[in-house]
C-alpha cells in the first residue's frame, strides 16, 4: 500500500468521523431542553416553514401578488431597510458576498482606485476565496492583523493609497469586537482625509446599537454605503441588502443582474427578512444585555471550577455573540459538550469547538431568546457540570 493510498484512507476516516460528530451534534441540539440560542438554520424544514407561516400574515399583506425579478415584496423590503438605516435607497441581494463585491466595484469606478483597505480577519479575506480579486478586479490591502478594528493612526499612516476602506462591524473572527463610538468616528474621519470612501460590512450591524449607544441610522450614517444580512442577526432564510446613495444603489442593481443575482422570485426569503425585522430586531438589545450576564457567569463558573486558563472574549461582549477559550483539545471539548447535552438535556456549548493553538480551543456563544431564561446561577451550574466531564488538567 503506497503512502498516497494510506493518506487517502486517513482522510476518508477523518471525514467519516467529522460526519458522525455532526450527526451527534444535530441530534443533541434537537433533543436539548436548555440552550442559549436556537437559530433557525438548525431547525427542520417543517419547523422553519411553520414559523414563517405564523409570522407572515403579521408582517405583509399575503393577498399581494408574488414578486418577479425584484418588484413587489422585495422592493418593499428594500424600502424598509433604507428607512431603518436612513439611506436614500437599498438593494436586495441573494448573498452578502455578492452585495459587497458589487458595492466596492461601484465605488472603485467612482474613486478611480480598485484598492480596498481592510482588516486581515475581514470576511472577504478569510471566508470568500479571494472573491474581491478573483471575480471583481479589486485589490485588497490589509491595514492591520491585530484582533481589533483598525485605528485612526493606522489609517492615516498606511503606506499606500486606497479608494475605499471596508470596516466589518462587528469583526467576527476577532471575537465579534467593536471599537468605541469615538474611535469609529475618528477612523472614518481619517479615511475621508485620504479621500477614501467608507463601506461598512454590517452583516451584524443590527446588534451594535447597545455598544455604540446610537441608533441604526446614526451608525449607518457614518459610512458611504452599508451591507446588512437578513439571517445572521435576524434569523431569516438568507439574503442581504446594500444601502447607500440612490445613484450607487441603482448602479449596484445593474451589477446585481450581471452577477446573476436577479432571481425570478424571492418572496419566501423576503418574507422571512420582514419577519426578522419585525420580531428579532426589537429583541436584539435584550439579547446583547443578557449576553453580558451569561459571559460574566461563564467566567465565574470556570474560575470556581478551577480551570487553570479560561477566557471569555470580549470580557464584556459587544454584541450577543462572543468567544469562549479553554485549555483543551477541541475534540475533548466537543465530546464533553455532547455528553452533557445527551445526558442532561442542557447543551451549554452547542457550537463547534475549533483549534486555537496547541492545547487550546475556542467556540462561539450566541445568546438569543432561549438564553433569556437562563439566570446567572443556571449558567454557573451548567459550567460546573460541563467541567466535571473534562479530564484533569
Amino acid at each position: 500500500m503506497t503512502d498516497t493510498a494510506e493518506q487517502g484512507e486517513e482522510r476518508q476516516a477523518e471525514a467519516s468521523e467529522q460526519e458522525r460528530v455532526r450527526e451527534r451534534r444535530r441530534a443533541a441540539f434537537a433533543n436539548a431542553r436548555c440552550v442559549l440560542s436556537r437559530a433557525g438554520f438548525r431547525l427542520t424544514i417543517g419547523e422553519r416553514l411553520a414559523a414563517l407561516q405564523e409570522a407572515a400574515p403579521q408582517v405583509y399583506d399575503l393577498d399581494q401578488y408574488v414578486d418577479q425579478y425584484g418588484n413587489g415584496i422585495v422592493a418593499d423590503l428594500e424600502g424598509r431597510v433604507a428607512a431603518l438605516l436612513g439611506t436614500e435607497a437599498a438593494a436586495f441581494f441573494p448573498t452578502g458576498t455578492m452585495a459587497q463585491q458589487v458595492a466596492l466595484r461601484c465605488w472603485a469606478g467612482r474613486t478611480g482606485s480598485p484598492t480596498v483597505a481592510l482588516h486581515a480577519l475581514a470576511h472577504p479575506e478569510v471566508h470568500e476565496r479571494h472573491a474581491f480579486s478573483e471575480v471583481s478586479g479589486l485589490r485588497p490591502v490589509r491595514v492591520t492583523s491585530e484582533p481589533r478594528l483598525p485605528t485612526a493612526a493606522e489609517i492615516r499612516d498606511f503606506d499606500e493609497p486606497f479608494g475605499a476602506l471596508m470596516l466589518e462591524l462587528p469583526l467576527r473572527d476577532a471575537g465579534f469586537v467593536l471599537p468605541a463610538w469615538e474611535e469609529l468616528t475618528e477612523v472614518v474621519e481619517a479615511a475621508r482625509e485620504r479621500d477614501a470612501v467608507v463601506h461598512f460590512d454590517g452583516a451584524r450591524l443590527w446588534e451594535t446599537t447597545v455598544h455604540f449607544g446610537r441608533s441604526l441610522e446614526e451608525i449607518a450614517g457614518l459610512a458611504d454605503s452599508v451591507y446588512v444580512s437578513f439571517y445572521k442577526s435576524l434569523d431569516g432564510f438568507g439574503g442581504a441588502a446594500l444601502a447607500g446613495p440612490r445613484t450607487l444603489v441603482e448602479e449596484a442593481k445593474t451589477w446585481r443582474h450581471r452577477y446573476g443575482g436577479m432571481v425570478f422570485q424571492q418572496f419566501p426569503t423576503a418574507l422571512s427578512a420582514l419577519a426578522g425585522l419585525e420580531r428579532e430586531l426589537p429583541r436584539l438589545p435584550d439579547y446583547v444585555r443578557h449576553a453580558r450576564v451569561v459571559a460574566a457567569a461563564l467566567r465565574e463558573g470556570f474560575a470556581a471550577a478551577g480551570v487553570p486558563w479560561a477566557r471569555v472574549h470580549p470580557g464584556e461582549p459587544h454584541t450577543h455573540d462572543f468567544q469562549v477559550w479553554l485549555p483543551y483539545d477541541h475534540g475533548v471539548l466537543t465530546e464533553a459538550a455532547l455528553r452533557q447535552a445527551e445526558e442532561t438535556g442542557t447543551y451549554l456549548f452547542a457550537g463547534p469547538w475549533d483549534r486555537g493553538g496547541p492545547g487550546l480551543s475556542f467556540t462561539e456563544v450566541a445568546v438569543r431568546a432561549p438564553g433569556l431564561g437562563w439566570t446567572a446561577d443556571d449558567v454557573r451550574t451548567a459550567v460546573a457540570d460541563f467541567v466535571s466531564r473534562l479530564p484533569a488538567p
